[in-house]
């Protein structure tokens, strides 16, 4: 075959492999709406060092010392199910509405079956799915997102997803509702903002039929003031619900159960320096991860601050502490154990575009009830710690 042919030949063959579908448009997104759709999201690796087993899991989502390791009191491990994928997508005006809709996953939806291979198959899990309808400075959000008890997250390059203090000071999770958002502006000095939150009820076990116990009873309300400045906000929230402990449909007269909260947070700028927290008091809202993430009537306080030095424009330092405090009594009542938990966290993060680099030490002191008889108990305490390295890719 001479030079002429060869070239030819070759013209052709790529000519057909851009002619195949999806590949001359493979750099092309399209969606229903002419007005687009932004991608974002960031992936997330780190690799860990433990000294103790720890709940919700170890690695990524490690909250609180689980179980003492009685050999072998070192263990490592690596972790990528803070990955994450964010389609916002940008509707059209209609009416003088603005209309668009967010869908946000992770992978922390558990692994692909429990064979030799499945901790390196993990499954996507749904965080957000909500519609936005925006008017003038109101926003109606219908879907599953934040509930407004979800406030000041503290950084961390490691807990990303199950944020540091998560059950330990710091409530809020995400439910299908209704939330409208309202803008009430003001000047660089002083701005106010109002949330309200109509939300589907959850309990521990709860089903997606919507009327199993604790998930049966009257909706998740929370209302949500915030105020801000140049360099600082405050924000107060209030929670209620009434959950149905037996069901819908069950003949159990006073087995209603009262969830309330109240929370405050801050955020100041000093410079380089900034500090944040928050504090809360609450009765029988587990779902909100309130008394250590414990389904119950058990009331509890906790709260949460971090301080963080911000070196130069790619250097910063945090320091966090965290506590969650539940009565005693009304844990064990509850056929729990989680008496007090402690967190202590101190990073060292470096930024550069869209790089992120950050070594982290964590350490979680739990005092954990062990019963002795039927009507007494004695406290144990559990330690752990953790040292990760994280690297981000933000996109």
């Amino acid at each position: 075959m001479n030079s002429t042919i060869k070239r030819t030949a070759t013209a052709f063959a790529v000519a057909s492999a851009l002619a195949l579908p999806g590949v001359a448009s493979a750099g092309d997104v399209k969606t229903a709406v002419s007005e687009g759709l932004t991608i974002k999201g960031f992936v997330i690796a780190s690799l860990f060092m433990q000294d103790n087993n720890f709940g919700f899991g170890n690695g990524q989502n490690a909250q609180w010392p689980s179980s003492d390791f009685s050999t072998d009191e070192t263990t490592f491990g690596g972790d990528v199910r803070n990955t994450r994928l964010t389609l916002a997508f940008n509707g059209p005006d209609a009416d003088n509405f603005k209309v668009g809709g967010t869908v946000e996953v992770d992978f922390f939806g558990g692994f692909n079956g429990a064979g030799a291979f499945s901790d390196e198959q993990q499954i996507l899990r749904l965080r957000l799915a909500y519609v936005d309808v925006t008017r003038g400075k109101t926003t109606f959000r219908v879907g599953q997102a934040w509930s407004p008890m979800f406030g000041n997250v503290p950084a961390s390059p490691t807990h990303v997803a199950f944020p540091l203090g998560y059950g330990t000071g710091m409530p809020g999770w995400r439910f299908p509702g209704l939330f409208v958002y309202h803008d009430f502006g003001g000047s660089d000095n002083f701005k106010t903002k109002l949330t309200l939150a109509l939300m589907r009820g959850s309990w521990s076990g709860s089903t997606i039929d919507n009327n199993s116990p604790g998930e049966a009873g009257t909706p998740q309300i929370e209302g949500r003031l915030d105020f801000s400045g140049k360099n600082w906000s405050v924000y107060v929230v209030g929670h209620y619900d009434q959950k149905d402990l037996s069901g819908v449909g069950a003949d159990a007269p006073d087995d209603s159960l009262d969830g309330t909260a109240v929370e405050v947070g801050a955020k100041v700028k000093f410079g380089m320096f900034t500090l944040a927290g928050n504090f809360y008091d609450g009765s029988a809202i587990g779902q909100q991860f309130g008394a250590i993430t414990q389904f119950g009537d058990i009331d509890s306080k906790g709260g949460w601050v971090q301080g963080s030095f911000q070196f130069s424009p790619k250097w910063a330092a945090h320091l966090f502490y965290g506590i969650d405090d539940p009565d005693d009594f009304h844990v064990v009542d509850s056929g729990n154990n989680r008496l007090k938990n402690e967190q202590i966290a101190a990073s060292v993060m470096y930024s550069s575009g869209p790089y992120v680099l950050g070594v982290e030490w964590l350490n979680a002191s739990l005092d954990k009830a062990v019963e002795d008889s039927e009507t007494e108990f004695s406290t144990v305490n559990v330690d752990g710690n953790q040292v990760s390295f994280s690297v981000w890719y933000k996109f």
